[in-house]
């Protein structure tokens, strides 16, 4: 609670003089310094009140322009946007709605002017205004009836046909007004199967922010297990209405309980590739003004915590076939990647150390910069050691003559193989030496010591092997406990292009942390 400012003989008063803040357009922060109240508070309280979640209740949409200015189609697997979007009637109102930027990227990539683009977690309507702009036919379904009137009063502008060209095609767009209605995703029975071209959908986070004020059907409001135990229903509507051959795009992100990670989004994937779909690309949506200064800064070097600044879009898509792609795997390289111990190259010193979850380093000496980050915040100066997964025919080291020699604070394990192209066999021959190693090596780490693994993606037949989402999903073990999933790249990656076949560039890593239990 902030010290109050203001008091009142009852909480209706209190309630009454923040409602009028909110009307003139008063900061929440404001608020809560002149009041004593949190923002939790505040958001409760326009939530109950307004039947929706949203950050101002006075909102002039003047449109200005119907398009964002000098839009580039995003080439990488490294989505950030500095500027969330103001063409249109898109605002920041709605609390935890989307980037525009992201439904607009995902349309213009995965559908054609004239097909049906399916949003079942509507909101503020952000995807049913970029469809309206980009020629496409758009059903948009939101359990609140109170989000489907402003996402209703969103896309109620006027555009003239001349208006709407794509970037590469000069030919006027056909408008269509999409259709929005209440409706659960969970239940698309009014959907003929195999209806649908394109899927574009950003859910609640389990019990993070709240939609509405306790409306029944919010999952929202529900926790983790009772969120995937919905989410699993709808991502089995969702392969059933969505055409073979075509994509299923969805915004998650992760959490975090008792200073620890939950791996939301890696949780989500599961569901849907439970269901049938495969992985056709993994982005990350860096989340920006995430930046840790002064107090946060201090505090997340004594606590040892990351804030977290990331979100993932995995792009799902129902296969066109059941013909399994991997009868083409050659078995010629299986047993080809060895672990190898090796000593780790480092900065001789950092400004200060990353602090948020998502790691943009220098290209010159991104590895001895990524190597200091790690070492310095989770050795603590008691010892580490760096096993490598490299080829075969740079290094033969018989992994099983490696120990340590001492009990230490880190165990740093590098796959510096990953860079190059692989196969199922040197995949699945990867983690099991991962798991190998952790078997024999845990007991020479320090009670309350760390396990870091740096990993990326793979992409074999056309489709994404998300090896750090199966690494966490492996080692579920009783001795270790996930404490970060840290995102790395390094700076200008963003402007590499996508390669021949039109699949994302692959610019990211992952670093996942796990603590040695006490």
């Amino acid at each position: 609670m902030f010290d109050k400012k203001v008091s009142f003989k009852t909480e209706k008063e209190l309630q009454e003089a923040i409602l009028k803040e909110k009307i003139k357009g008063t900061s929440d922060l404001e608020i809560g310094q002149k009041y004593g109240v949190t923002f939790r508070y505040i958001e409760q309280l326009i939530t109950k009140t307004q039947g929706l979640n949203v950050s101002a209740l006075k909102v002039t949409k003047k449109i200005k322009r119907l398009h964002p200015k000098d839009f580039k189609e995003e080439k990488t697997t490294v989505w950030s946007f500095k500027q969330r979007g103001n063409w249109a009637t898109h605002s920041g109102e709605y609390r935890g709605n989307w980037s525009p930027y992201i439904p607009r990227n995902v349309i213009l990539k995965y559908s054609k002017p004239g097909e049906l683009v399916l949003d079942y977690f509507c909101g503020a309507g952000t995807t049913a205004v970029e469809c309206k702009l980009l020629g496409r036919r758009c059903i948009a379904l939101d359990i609140n009836d109170k989000a489907i009137e402003l996402a209703k009063k969103n896309i109620n502008f006027v555009v003239e046909s001349p208006q709407l060209t794509l970037l590469d095609d000069k030919r006027q767009l056909k408008i269509y007004e999409p259709e929005l209605s209440l409706g659960d995703a969970r239940n698309l029975s009014f959907l003929r199967d195999n209806s649908i071209d394109l899927i574009c959908a950003h859910p609640p986070y389990a019990n993070i922010i709240h939609y509405t004020d306790s409306k029944e059907g919010d999952l929202s409001f529900l926790d983790i297990d009772d969120f995937l135990k919905e989410m699993s229903r709808v991502a089995r509507e969702s392969f059933r209405v969505l055409k073979p051959g075509r994509r299923c795009a969805i915004l998650i992100g992760d959490t975090r309980r008792k200073k620890h990670v939950i791996p939301l989004g890696f949780k989500l994937i599961n569901i849907f590739l439970d269901v049938g779909f495969k992985l056709r690309e993994l982005v990350i949506k860096r989340q920006h003004n995430c930046k840790t200064t002064g107090f946060w800064y201090a505090n997340s070097i004594k606590y040892n915590f990351l804030l977290l600044a990331h979100e993932y879009l995995p792009i799902f898509e129902k296969p066109s076939s059941t013909v399994s792609l991997s009868i083409r795997e050659k078995e010629a390289d299986y047993g080809l990647i060895v672990p190898a111990l090796e000593k780790t190259t480092l900065r001789k010193k950092l400004d200060e150390l990353e602090t948020t979850t998502v790691w943009i380093l220098p290209q010159k000496n991104f590895e001895k910069n990524l190597n200091k980050n790690v070492i310095d915040r989770y050795s603590k100066g008691k010892g580490y050691y760096t096993i490598s997964f490299v080829s075969y025919s740079k290094n033969d080291i018989d992994y099983s003559e490696i120990n340590a020699k001492s009990a230490k604070q880190l165990l740093f394990i590098k796959s510096p193989f990953l860079n190059n192209s692989s196969s199922r066999t040197s995949i699945e021959n990867y983690l099991k030496g991962i798991k190998r190693i952790l078997v024999q090596e845990l007991s020479n780490l320090n009670k309350g010591g760390f396990v870091v693994i740096q990993t990326k993606d793979a992409r074999i037949d056309g489709y994404i092997e998300p090896l750090a989402k199966r690494i966490v999903d492996m080692l579920v073990h009783d001795k270790l406990w996930l404490k970060e999933i840290v995102v790395v790249t390094h700076d200008g990656a963003n402007s590499i292009n996508q390669n021949s076949k039109g699949y994302l560039k692959i610019i990211h890593q992952y670093l996942l942390v796990f603590e040695v239990k006490k």
